[in-house]
């Protein structure tokens, strides 16, 4: 191992003696639990991508959005199964970056990790920005760069302080998304059952078929807001990042994944089905969260208050999953000498906190820069966030058919989590990835991102060429090594 790889805390890190299957120590505190890990898995399937990104969905694509949701929801399922098999044959922190380097060579891990970081500070960017806007509905006189930098700091003294404080802050936001949603179903079945509030006479089932048909717009048009659908996915596989600090990964890791259909059922099927039953689609509007506009057609008192407050906590939650995943994939990368060697180390309360730093910065440039440019800037970020996502999707699923290939061939011991279908689902994942690039690449709008990602690449194999000249062996394919945790 090269001296920029050796980990500067008195934690061992993966790379003694080999114990196949076990959950490599790294150094950090395994205070998630099973409670934090299941409602971060459940928060992260919940975002800004449902809560505002469904109304310019619905007027694109009419009551077909429920099938659109249904459809990447079934392959979301395929992607974080192919990760929980991956994670219990190895669950370590960063993990995409650690298979797609064992699987497919220390290019790809370097080149997965950075781009999973930058997914998550653009993405930070835009969600700061974002809970500004919200808080200005209640507080117009403060300027909105005044409560984005007061979000900011309050977040990344949470992050530094411990991952049990993250882990309770991201349940309360989590448990906030989902009472919210459950109580938006609730309310809906029971004007659709006993016709009350003043949305009680227009309720009807009906309203998804009524106002020409189930695809208003097309089936095209309907395929066309896919790419927006996966956006509202992204970070459902943040719950991979906390394998290396979960308490027992073997139990929480999988009973997370396994919920994942009945959320996805429940919280974007249901929830959108029940909002047009309850509203008709012609309605809704770009720009309008779907929710505030059927809390207000029902006639809630305060109900556009309510919902502001709900998606103030979904754009913290996701900025502050953003700190939690940029510092450890930046100390994944530092490990495998892909970073400065800084990143590698651990503060006092064992939280990668230069790495946190860095990334808040980064963020915090963010700030400036969407307070000055125009409002499609928000849009243009989340594009590029959405395109990281679909690249480290895509090494979540090659590293997985490639594992399984390895397993078959008896070179690599299976999962005890093995993903159903095996490399079959996996394969028809990775099409649907591609087929959803093709659809940004055909849309102008969303087309940007593409080039954003050209240039990232290229920047990347810069970076590349020059670590290949500085340390060879930082580029040599390793074998991954395994200890046990504790």
């Amino acid at each position: 191992m090269t001296s920029s790889q050796v980990d500067q805390t008195d934690e061992p890190r993966a790379g003694s003696e080999a114990v196949g299957g076990d959950a490599p120590e790294e150094g950090y505190e395994r205070g998630l639990g099973s409670r934090q890990v299941q409602m971060i898995a459940i928060g992260g399937a919940i975002g800004v991508g449902l809560f505002l990104g469904a109304g310019a969905n619905i007027a694109k694509a009419g009551p077909s959005l429920i099938l659109m949701y249904a459809l990447a929801g079934v392959i979301i399922f395929f992607i974080m199964r192919a990760l929980g098999e991956l994670l219990l044959y190895r669950p370590v922190s960063g993990s995409f970056a650690e298979y797609s380097r064992e699987f497919l060579g220390p290019f790809f891990g370097y080149f997965t990790g950075w781009t999973y970081w930058l997914m998550w500070v653009v993405t930070g960017m835009a969600e700061l920005t974002a809970a500004a806007i919200y808080v200005h509905y209640w507080f117009p006189a403060v300027p909105q760069w005044v409560t984005a930098l007061v979000f900011l700091v309050v977040l990344f003294v949470a992050n530094l302080i411990s991952v049990k404080l993250f882990g309770e802050i991201e349940f309360w936001f989590s448990m906030v998304k989902v009472t919210a949603l459950i109580g938006m179903i609730v309310i809906g079945l029971g004007v659709l059952t006993f016709g009350f509030s003043s949305a009680g006479d227009t309720a009807s089932v009906a309203n998804l078929w009524q106002f020409d048909g189930f695809f208003p717009k097309g089936i095209g048009s309907s395929l066309m807001t896919l790419q927006g659908v996966m956006f509202a996915y992204l970070a459902v596989e943040l719950v991979g990042v906390t394998a290396g600090e979960s308490e027992n990964p073997e139990k929480t890791l999988p009973k997370a994944i396994n919920t994942l259909p009945w959320r996805i059922a429940l919280f974007y099927v249901g929830a959108l089905t029940v909002i047009l039953c309850v509203v008709k689609w012609t309605e809704f509007a770009p720009g309008v969260s779907p929710f505030v506009e059927a809390f207000a057609k029902i006639g809630i008192p305060a109900g556009a208050g309510i919902v502001n407050f709900v998606v103030l906590t979904a754009a913290l939650s996701s900025c502050n999953s953003g700190m939690y995943s940029t510092g450890r994939m930046l100390r994944t990368l530092a490990d495998n000498g892909e970073a400065p060697k800084i990143f590698n180390k651990l503060s006092s309360t064992k939280t990668p906190a230069f790495g946190i730093t860095v990334s808040v910065l980064f963020m915090g440039i963010g700030v400036i820069l969407n307070y000055i440019v125009p409002e499609k800037a928000f849009g243009y970020v989340t594009s590029v966030a959405t395109a990281a996502g679909i690249w480290t999707w895509l090494m979540i699923l090659v590293s997985h058919i490639l594992y399984r290939r390895a397993v078959d061939a008896g070179r690599l011991p299976a999962s005890s989590f093995p993903a159903p279908g095996g490399a079959k689902c996996s394969w028809v994942a990775v099409a649907f990835l591609l087929f959803v690039t093709g659809l940004i690449a055909y849309d102008a709008d969303s087309r940007i991102c593409l080039y954003v990602m050209a240039v990232w690449a290229v920047a990347l194999a810069v970076g590349w060429a020059v670590l290949k000249t500085r340390n060879p062996q930082v580029t040599e394919r390793r074998e991954p090594t395994f200890e046990k945790a504790g």
